[in-house]
């Protein structure tokens, strides 16, 4: 396996701290996303990080799930990286949205739970 190494950068995620990965980790390996794992301290600056993938109960990954996740971390960068921040959705923008979508036909498993 060819080496590629990756930037960390600290996270800080709730009241702990933590270490980020960037997107491009996931992209190159998508059986890690969502994995749990182990740290080890080889010394004082060389971690060993150990991560389990999840078993995916149809035996692979869900890529649409995969990709989805990928272009929503997207879209928080480039709405935290612009001059504005983010913009709220109105119900304007909600009704061209409703507008737009009139007479498009949705499959019935992409309906939401209970309906």
């Amino acid at each position: 396996m060819a080496v590629s190494p990756y930037r960390v950068t600290p996270a800080r995620i709730g009241n702990s701290s933590g270490l980020r990965l960037p997107a491009a980790f996931y992209r190159d390996h998508p059986q890690f996303a969502g994995a749990a794992g182990q740290v080890e301290v080889l010394d004082d600056t060389t971690l060993l990080l150990r991560l389990e993938p999840e078993e995916q109960q149809q035996g692979e990954v869900d890529e649409d799930s995969l990709m989805l996740g990928l272009f929503l971390d997207f879209l928080s960068r480039q709405a935290l990286a612009s001059d504005q921040g983010p913009v709220l959705y109105t119900e304007a923008m909600a009704a061209d949205d409703d507008e737009l979508l009139a007479g498009v036909a949705v499959d019935a498993a992409d309906e939401p739970l209970g309906t």
